[in-house]
């Protein structure tokens, strides 16, 4: 057939098959993605073979895997006060709460109290804190911590209107996102082990990282008004006071210390939402 100028380019519909591969950089999105799921949540993801600083760069997916728990457990939360009290949705929200990020934040919590507590020296309190047994201020600092939570969310079962805004960011869509978001601030702290999990982390945390992973928080907290913004400062404040208790006890940060900021962000959030 005569070409006369007038048929529509052939690269209108045809696409050359490099189009459809994925560009490398795309790979490693999906992989930090899948890495941020894996190490924050029980979801059952393949795990990739990790590389130093890998961790760190996956830290900008985590408060979108946070927002992920928050609007699940905001859902929960909602479709179990339609059928129990609202002290007992609240326990079960915890109860889900717990099993969907495997309990490991609480882990860090219990461990902490243990370790970060006791009147011992550094290295006997990083021992103290690798010990898979639970010992009497771990016992006690997770039986608070989730009899706090529990009680926050079951007064906050029914939200007050904000002003005139038709919007009303509940509390369960807030903290995990930016309890999660902590964790970057914590992480450029030194480690309190040399080749710890610290140490890894701070490797792959770039500027980037901070910027990606501070949309969600901060876009949240524009929603949310002002008791938003208090939650915000009282979960920063709290994560500067474990930083300082840490390199005061330890000599720095470990993963048990990711784990209790995390606990502490989340509770320090649902307190200010459930405050009169």
């Amino acid at each position: 057939m005569r070409n006369d100028g007038r048929d529509t380019p052939r690269s209108l519909f045809c696409l050359h098959p490099s189009s459809f591969i994925l560009h490398p950089s795309s790979f490693i999105l999906l992989k930090s993605l899948r890495l941020a799921l894996g190490f924050l949540t029980s979801v059952p993801i393949r795990a990739d073979a990790m590389q130093p600083g890998d961790l760190g760069r996956a830290a900008m997916w985590f408060p979108l895997v946070g927002l992920a728990l928050g609007a699940a457990l905001s859902a929960a939360h909602f479709l179990l006060g339609q059928l129990f009290s609202p002290l007992l949705a609240a326990a079960l929200t915890v109860a889900l709460w717990a099993a969907l990020t495997g309990g490991l934040h609480l882990d860090g919590l219990a461990d902490c109290c243990d370790g970060l507590l006791a009147s011992t020296t550094r290295e006997r309190r990083l021992e103290i804190m690798r010990d898979p047994r639970l010992g009497a201020y771990g016992d006690i600092g997770l039986f608070i911590f989730l009899i706090l939570k529990i009680l926050a969310i079951s007064s906050i079962h029914h939200l007050p209107p904000s002003g005139s805004s038709s919007f009303i960011l509940h509390p369960l869509l807030l903290a995990p996102p930016l309890a999660r978001w902590l964790i970057l601030l914590v992480a450029t702290q030194p480690s309190a082990r040399p080749g710890g999990m610290g140490a890894d982390f701070a490797l792959g945390l770039k500027p980037a990282v901070f910027i990606v992973a501070a949309i969600i928080p901060l876009a949240l907290i524009a929603l949310g008004g002002a008791r938003a913004i208090a939650a915000a400062v009282a979960a920063h404040a709290l994560a500067l006071g474990i930083i300082a208790l840490a390199r005061n006890q330890i000599g720095g940060v470990t993963g048990d210390v990711f784990g209790l900021t995390i606990e502490a962000g989340e509770l320090a959030t649902l307190l200010v939402f459930a405050a009169a």
